[in-house]
């Protein structure tokens, strides 16, 4: 019985991620869309005081500014919703494949090789410089500086 459960606990980590299932209700856990789209009626139209419309005008335009704006969304997303869907699923996928096949390995690429440069770079200076800086150490370290004040 403890050798079934755990083939079912193994089936149930392995589960595929594609097919988990999605909050229905919070459809942006993230908030990555927190600021950018929450325009209701009072962040588009408002009327100053003393230039009120009759109050039926203001309750229809309300109504049907939330209303069309409900409803052209959902239209949107019902007819291109799955195709952009489509769209950026594909180029996310791409700037994936680029980046594991093409960028890492040659970034991984470029640093063994700049190693062996570095290497190089690194011997010539401890050969070169490193004399000719350690005499302009010797030559200056006997020179004194004095400061006076004439009056």
């Amino acid at each position: 019985m403890a050798e079934e459960r755990s083939q079912l606990e193994e089936r149930i980590i392995i589960k595929d991620q594609h097919t988990k299932e999605i909050d229905l209700v919070n459809r942006d856990p993230k908030h990555i869309n927190e600021d950018v789209v929450k325009v209701d009626f009072e962040d588009v139209i408002a009327e100053p005081v003393g230039t009120y419309s009759f109050d039926g005008i203001w309750k229809t335009s309300y109504t049907t500014f939330t209303v069309s704006k409900y409803w052209c969304y959902r239209l949107l997303s019902a007819l291109l919703g799955i195709p952009l869907a489509v769209v950026w699923g594909f180029l996310f996928a791409l700037i994936s494949f680029c980046h594991i096949w093409a960028v890492v390995p040659c970034i991984k690429s470029y640093l063994i090789e700049i190693q062996c440069v570095s290497r190089i770079y690194s011997l010539c200076i401890h050969t070169f410089c490193d004399p000719l800086f350690e005499a302009l150490a010797k030559i200056c370290s006997n020179i004194r500086v004095a400061v006076r004040k004439e009056i």
